[in-house]
């Protein structure tokens, strides 16, 4: 079964599927993970975001992986090449580097199989921006969270002031916020929206319980 949440960046995507997977027993496929590995290879291997060739040759014949421990659906680490890059993914030069590498065509292309791969295999709760739309459009349950800017970049600063990377000045996180909708929205592959069949879940004035417990309430309604 595949339990598909789509959103835009800050709106709680994260943080709402790691724990509906720990509820429901499913493990996490970090979609976002591997385009921001692609991301962090491009920028070792000095690639312009312009090549879309280049990029999208390390998204074919870069193998990304991940690590997992028993009882934790999320994924504790991730890898490209055998390079470990779970942290150096987090960092602000990647923000800035994921969405035009992530609308590139090709990257897209060669990432989605390989989503598809593990997804199809068991029981998967995944995130990211074109899950319900693109990489599983036959997802047993489709939601499409969002929230305000302002409370996306409240949480964004929260979010790096607790793992002490990333930016914490709130102008700067909101700007990047609002850059990142506009990119992942008008991009000519795989824009961020909803699937027609999505159920639309506002997070704004929610707390992070009551999205999990709506989203939970939909899954074990489809099972």
């Amino acid at each position: 079964m595949i339990i598909a949440i789509d959103g835009p960046s800050g709106a709680g995507k994260s943080s709402v599927s790691v724990e509906v997977a720990r509820i429901l027993g499913f493990s996490c496929l970090d979609t976002g993970a591997m385009y921001r590995a692609v991301a962090w290879q491009a920028v070792q291997d000095g690639v312009s975001f312009d090549d879309a060739e280049a990029l999208g040759q390390i998204a074919r014949t870069r193998e990304i992986e991940f690590a997992h421990e028993e009882g934790n659906p999320k994924p504790v680490g991730v890898s490209i090449g055998g390079a470990d890059v779970t942290k150096a993914i987090r960092t602000r030069e990647i923000d800035h580097a994921v969405s035009p590498v992530s609308a590139v065509p090709a990257v897209r292309e060669a990432l989605v199989a390989q989503q598809q791969r593990i997804g199809n295999a068991g029981d998967y709760v995944v995130e990211g921006r074109d899950i319900g739309t693109v990489v599983f459009p036959g997802a047993e349950v489709k939601v499409f969270l969002t929230a305000s800017n302002e409370a996306r970049a409240k949480r964004r600063v929260l979010q790096n002031e607790q793992r002490g990377v990333g930016s914490t000045d709130f102008d700067e996180v909101l700007a990047d916020i609002v850059r990142r909708d506009e990119l992942d929205s008008s991009r000519a592959a795989s824009p961020l929206k909803p699937a027609s069949d999505a159920v639309h879940i506002d997070s704004s004035d929610m707390t992070m319980q009551e999205v999990i417990d709506e989203v939970c309430a939909l899954a074990k309604k489809a099972m």
